[in-house]
């Protein structure tokens, strides 16, 4: 099968989606510019360099009540801070519950019942149970191809470890296993894992 998409792909749903998997999720919590919390998941997230280490994250829909975007990009427009909490498989219900289309005024840790915590270097709060959360300082948004389609890059200045995630100097992600996205409405865990030595090494 090949087809261009701006023809269409002729599927129930869109296979793109599907594509690019598996995805980390960035359970991004932002503090609009009243004082209100907001925590909302992410699927097109990632790290994008170490020195400084910086994340990205890409919001791709609009809300009714913000300008053309959704709350986080709209919080961070007006802050500059963002804070990227990693989920855990044992937490996918609770991050699916922040995922609805809640108004700009709901506090979606109280939502969901999501105990918070004040992160160090930026006015935020972070999630508390989170087995790492990463402090960010919004570097820059930038708008691609698409109608609500932003970029929001950010350089890493707090990073919070669980300490029971830590073994032997490693951050052990078989401790608390990842929640990833896949396509449509499909996640997956990561439950084993292997190492490779690159040639030379």
């Amino acid at each position: 099968m090949f087809y261009r998409p701006a023809d269409g792909h002729g599927l129930p749903h869109n296979p793109f989606n599907a594509i690019v998997t598996p995805r980390p999720i960035g359970w991004i919590s932002t503090r609009g510019s009243d004082g209100s919390d907001n925590l909302a998941p992410y699927s097109f997230f990632n790290g994008v360099a170490y020195v400084p280490p910086q994340v990205m994250f890409a919001s791709t829909s609009t809300k009714p009540d913000r300008d053309g975007t959704k709350d986080s990009v709209a919080n961070i427009r007006d802050t500059g801070v963002f804070c990227v909490n990693v989920v855990e498989y044992a937490m996918k219900d609770t991050m699916n519950q922040t995922s609805g289309e809640w108004s700009a005024d709901t506090d979606e840790f109280a939502l969901a019942q999501i105990d918070k915590a004040d992160c160090s270097e930026i006015n935020c709060a972070r999630v508390a149970a989170s087995p790492a959360s990463l402090e960010c300082r919004m570097t820059q948004i930038t708008k691609i191809e698409g109608e609500a389609n932003y970029v929001v890059f950010g350089e890493v200045v707090g990073v919070h470890l669980r300490e029971d995630c830590i073994v032997d100097g490693i951050f052990d992600v078989l401790q608390y296993n990842p929640l990833t996205r896949l396509g449509y409405r499909d996640y997956s865990v990561v439950r084993e894992k292997f190492s490779l030595k690159r040639p030379g090494e």
